[in-house]
């Protein structure tokens, strides 16, 4: 082969997204996502209807973002140690097996217990995933490849979310438990493929999940002596936390803690609000609520490797907040699923934009730590939003909460409007 033609295969092989490490991590957190997805409105249900009320409802959630948050500061010292295959594994697990138990025994404890348990796993799989993700991005194409495994975390609440409740319903609880579990262990088989360890830029090209045919690259990623990555210019500070304190991360982190708070409402909380509404208008919001969201991630993924992640942030929030404000009407079911088209569109979008925004503003050896940070503000959003959520709704209804969550993501359009500024003043 001549030198030009080299130059070629290898450009063509630097393009690629789907190597065949990503397209097994993308098995394993379709797999993984799914047993997540298929109970999350599921177990505040199973709470509220064995006696728990609005509060029991909410702490379910609550409390498996507490143990999400907990456990995900922890997961880049486990993947150094153990590396990716071990920790996803266990993640998946977690996820998982637990659920069994609540076909055994049923008690509200122990319903906060196995939430707790699938509160780790998820921690685990979203911080390895985001991270690996990011470092298997072939150059020029990081965004499109976060929108893309966003894809793989948000095709199984397309069907998860509307299903687990229609199950349950059709079914029971247990049913659904047992399903929880089984699709868990069938994305097992997918970790024995993911890299072993951290990826390198060999990994990256060639698809060698091992890494046995080294770095052409150079170390750390780079390429003849300068960093493949723009945010490396950013000086992002060193060591755990080196992340957490890069002033630039501050707003995507708020922007994005303040999406998941509405999440965190809504997937706990819609199906509460909708009971005794026209029949199944629950599972159908839920439905393209989770259909419109990963599309839009993935679009906003392909938006921002070509204009800018941060020109979007701002009409992105507003979507979001637009949807959360329609559900006053809650006795309309064509404004409930208009809503909801919004919130999906605005809320898939953030999720991309702030992701590829923070790993921006780090350098390569940063991205365990974004993605440490990212997930600690999605997930402790989410439990908020769930726990204040539910303290809120016994004292005003349903409408009145939803009317206060959509003025909280409002007041978040002014740091959107402000990371808006810094970017164009950097660029500038």
């Amino acid at each position: 082969m001549n030198a030009r033609a080299a130059r070629t295969a290898a450009a063509t092989g630097t393009s690629r997204l789907l190597t065949r490490p990503m397209l097994l991590l993308l098995v394993a957190s379709v797999g993984g996502m799914g047993g997540f997805y298929l109970l999350l409105s599921v177990l505040p249900l199973y709470a509220a209807t064995a006696g728990g009320g609005g509060v029991g409802a909410g702490l379910t959630t609550g409390a498996m973002m507490l143990a999400t948050v907990l456990a995900e500061p922890a997961v880049p010292w486990a993947l150094a140690r153990f590396g990716h295959r071990a920790v996803v594994g266990a993640g998946l697990l977690l996820l998982g097996l637990p659920s069994a138990v609540l076909c055994l025994w049923s008690s509200f404890p122990l319903t906060l217990g196995v939430c707790l348990a699938r509160g780790v796993g998820l921690g685990i799989v979203v911080v390895a995933g985001t991270a690996l993700a990011a470092e298997l991005a072939p150059p020029g194409r990081r965004s499109e490849s976060l929108g893309l495994y966003g894809v793989s975390l948000g095709v199984p609440s397309v069907l998860g979310l509307p299903a687990g409740v229609w199950l349950s319903d059709r079914l029971g609880f247990e049913p659904v438990f047992l399903m929880t579990a089984t699709l868990t262990l069938l994305a097992l088989p997918a970790v024995a493929g993911l890299p072993a360890r951290r990826a390198t830029r060999g990994e990256r090209l060639s698809g060698d999940p091992d890494g046995r045919k080294g770095d052409p690259g150079g170390r750390n990623g780079e390429l003849g002596g300068r960093s493949e990555d723009p945010g490396a210019r950013n000086g992002a500070p060193d060591g755990p936390l080196g992340a957490a304190v890069n002033r630039s991360l501050v707003r995507p982190t708020l922007i994005l803690g303040a999406a998941t708070f509405a999440s965190g409402v809504l997937v706990t909380f819609l199906p509460l609000a909708l009971l005794g509404g026209p029949s199944h208008l629950a599972v159908v919001a839920l439905l393209v609520q989770a259909s419109v969201a990963p599309l839009a991630r993935w679009g906003a993924g392909w938006w921002g490797d070509r204009h800018g992640s941060s020109s979007l942030l701002l009409p992105a929030v507003l979507a979001v907040a637009l949807g959360t404000a329609g559900l006053v009407r809650l006795e309309s079911p064509v404004m409930v699923i208009v809503s909801m088209v919004l919130f999906g569109a605005g809320f898939g979008a953030v999720q991309n934009l702030t992701l590829a925004t923070m790993f921006e503003r780090v350098p390569r050896s940063g991205f365990g730590r974004v993605s440490v940070v990212w997930n600690l503000a999605f997930d402790a959003g989410m439990g908020l939003g769930a726990v204040g959520f539910g303290l809120l709704i016994d004292r005003t209804g349903y409408p009145w909460g939803f009317a206060v969550t959509a003025a909280l993501l409002l007041a978040v359009l002014v740091p959107a409007w402000h990371d808006r500024r810094y970017v164009q003043a950097e660029t500038t």
